[in-house]
């Protein structure tokens, strides 16, 4: 079979809109195929240069097939089996700053340009003050971007139409926000013209993004499988799940010239909104989403389940995460209804897709810190509200403890058990010698002293009027009866 290249995928011309810092999988399923598929409703006519954003790796496949690939989505979406397979054509060119600097910085003039995406890991977005102007390529992300941005305001001797929008995806709070401080502080650090400084402040736009698909990249053991229903061999082949939410923040509108909601319309699943606050749509995703995660895969595993999709099988599994996020997270988020439940529901899509074994064990990494975050706030605006305790997340404390219940400490885990099966927790050390010191006491005392920890969760937990006597009740019952028992017991 031939091997994916432009002859076979036939990429129309289109003008370089993008800059793009990074080639990995997920902006190549995300980002590069919202500009595809804008391309093709008529919506947005532009290509993307890639940038290597590390000096390790090679460009011999981008290279060898003209940087095109194929995405394939494979999930459900309402309930029903979805794939999508398509040739990703939007992607022009790919530059390394390490092998080739001076055709980096020309991209920098290229006259059509207007955005830049990023995804350099959450340790990308840094300043180092030992960065050294004149090294060019060994030097931060940002530091970079810095050199990038000033190149493309010398070449058009600060015009303001000129300037460049920001679209970060790194995995950290006001991404865009953070981004911008760095580069002031490059331009401080390098002393760089202050007509540079006003140009960066003025003319260019620093949106702050929250981006939320599972990509799950090349797939090693059925790829020549695939190539045999392409028709051809495609070493970039991407894969992912259905699902896409890009929430772009923004002091200024850039709707009508970024238009990937309208790329989007029609696709069950797919959303990107614009607006000035991201905050409540990163609530809804931390607290439903990951918070419906943290509250079953721990009860779920010690019930017997290895896999998120096995877990969605078992009725009684499926209904509780249901009940969580409908009856006792929705209630306490400031989204309108609707919105939630239609998130919600995507979720039960997403927790059930065949394509994707998603461990219950990997979830299960920092559970202690991961239940303050994601699931402490809903608890607290559930008592808030209604003036009791929620069943179904008081349930998942008791479900915490007993997963977490292991004296045997060993080199960074504890060994806990089910059945006859052995599995690591892992998690911080004060955490581990907490569980190792306390879990073989009675159950009440052992409960005391788990929720007044307030190194854990920030606050003495006994203090919410029942939740201490429930979930003693709770963990007494998953001890003495197994937790698949308790689980029918309460919850059946």
């Amino acid at each position: 079979m031939e091997t994916l290249n432009s002859t076979i995928s036939k990429p129309a011309a289109r003008p370089v809109r993008v800059v793009q810092y990074g080639e990995g999988g997920f902006l190549r399923a995300f980002v590069d195929y919202m500009i595809d598929v804008a391309n093709e409703k008529g919506v947005f006519d532009g290509s993307v240069v890639l940038v290597k954003p590390i000096q390790y790796g090679s460009l011999e496949l981008f290279k060898k097939q003209d940087c095109q690939y194929t995405l394939m989505l494979r999930g459900r979406v309402n309930g029903e089996e979805y794939v999508e397979t398509r040739q990703i054509t939007s992607v022009k060119d790919i530059v390394s700053p390490y092998e080739d600097y001076e055709s980096y910085i020309n991209t920098a003039k290229i006259d059509t340009l207007r955005f830049v995406v990023s995804n350099t890991t959450e340790a990308g977005i840094v300043f180092n003050g030992d960065d050294k102007f004149e090294e060019k390529t060994h030097i931060t992300f940002p530091g970079k971007l810095t050199q990038f941005l000033l190149a493309r305001y010398e070449a058009f001797n600060g015009d303001p139409e000129k300037g460049l929008v920001m679209l970060p995806v790194e995995l950290i709070d006001d991404n865009g926000i953070e981004l911008k401080r760095c580069v002031m502080k490059y331009i401080d650090l390098w002393n760089l013209p202050e007509g540079f400084r006003a140009w960066v402040n003025d003319a260019c736009i620093f949106t702050s993004t929250l981006v939320d698909r599972i990509v799950t990249g090349y797939p090693r053991n059925d790829a020549e499988q695939l190539w045999e229903q392409l028709g051809y061999i495609d070493n970039l082949l991407d894969t992912a799940e259905p699902f896409a939410l890009w929430v772009i923040e923004s002091e200024k509108d850039i709707s009508a010239e970024w238009p990937m909601d309208k790329a989007l319309e029609g696709k069950e699943g797919m959303n990107v909104i614009f607006t000035d606050n991201q905050k409540p749509y990163k609530q809804r995703k931390v607290r439903i989403l990951n918070g419906a995660h943290t509250s079953f895969v721990l009860a779920s595993y010690l019930a017997g389940h290895d896999y998120v999709n096995e877990s969605m099988k078992d009725p009684l599994i499926r209904n509780f995460m249901n009940t969580t996020i409908y009856d006792e997270v929705i209630p306490t988020l400031s989204l309108p209804k609707a919105d939630l439940e239609e998130f919600a529901a995507a979720v039960t899509d997403r927790f059930n897709n065949p394509f994707i074994q998603h461990s219950l064990l990997a979830i299960a990494l920092n559970s202690v810190s991961k239940w303050k975050a994601r699931c402490l706030p809903s608890l607290l605006g559930y008592v808030d509200k209604f003036g009791k305790v929620p069943s179904h997340l008081t349930f998942s404390i008791a479900a915490l403890m007993a997963f977490y219940s292991s004296a045997d400490l060993r080199e960074g885990y504890l060994a806990g058990t089910r059945g006859t099966d052995e599995y690591q927790i892992k998690d911080d050390q004060d955490v581990l010698e907490f569980f190792r010191d306390n879990c073989g006491r009675e159950t009440a005392e052992f409960v005391h002293a788990y929720l007044t920890n307030t190194a854990f969760h920030g606050q003495d937990l006994t203090q919410i009027a029942g939740l201490e006597a429930k979930v003693a009740e709770y963990l007494g019952c998953i001890r003495e009866i197994g937790m698949k028992a308790a689980l029918e017991k309460y919850f059946g």
